[in-house]
């Protein structure tokens, strides 16, 4: 089990709207504003971490409000393209809390964190959901993703762990903000579970009301 003591307190902050990483998956970012080439170059030279959260729809245009829980993310790849873009991998580490905001020169935000909370996204125990249970969510979000348009390898998807796959799904899920991150926000892989299925419950039920109105 790795140490909080060992993650940075204070930390760059990436704002991405509609975008939640969980601890121990990975996913590709394109980095092209200068403020966040400024943060990279930052991270690289020190921890490599930055916080991925969401920003709220209040505050100002260039500083919004945040959501207080994001996941920290550790940069595991690095290319820079030949107009000067970014292109990296982030792994997920652990969930944090936003403490405060601290004020800087930099064009980019830092917050100082904790991760007290989510000091179980550490472990690197798995928790054990049965295959039969993630069956029913399978398929309800493998409809909802091919309704919206969404192409997914579910062939993929299903050779991974379940608790990968689950966490894949609530990522790549066509939710809204304040959903993904009530999925984000859960304490276990349990209760993200459960989380999910009420989630859908609503879209099976708008699609259900939808037809009964045709």
């Amino acid at each position: 089990m790795i140490d909080t003591e060992k993650l940075p307190s204070t930390i760059p902050i990436f704002p991405l709207s509609n975008f939640i990483i969980f601890p121990n998956t990975t996913v590709p970012l394109n980095i092209f504003e200068p403020r966040y080439i400024e943060m990279i170059n930052d991270s690289m030279k020190t921890h490599r971490m930055i916080g991925m959260i969401q920003p709220k729809k209040t505050g100002k245009l260039k500083k919004p409000d945040l959501y207080e829980v994001g996941c920290i993310g550790k940069i595991t790849s690095f290319n820079e393209t030949d107009d000067g873009r970014y292109l990296i991998i982030i792994n997920g580490v652990s969930r944090f809390n936003i403490e405060e905001e601290i004020e800087s020169d930099k064009l980019y935000r830092l917050c100082k964190v904790s991760y007290q909370n989510y000091i179980k996204d550490l472990d690197s125990k798995f928790e054990k959901i049965e295959v039969t249970e993630l069956d029913k969510i399978f398929n309800d979000l493998k409809r909802l993703f091919e309704k919206k348009g969404f192409m997914v390898d579910w062939s993929k998807l299903k050779e991974q762990d379940f608790s990968n796959t689950l966490n894949t799904l609530s990522m790549a899920s066509p939710f809204s903000l304040e959903e993904k991150q009530i999925l984000l926000e859960t304490k276990d892989l349990n209760t993200r579970k459960l989380r999910l299925e009420e989630i859908l419950k609503t879209y099976t039920l708008d699609e259900f009301s939808n037809k009964t109105l045709q």
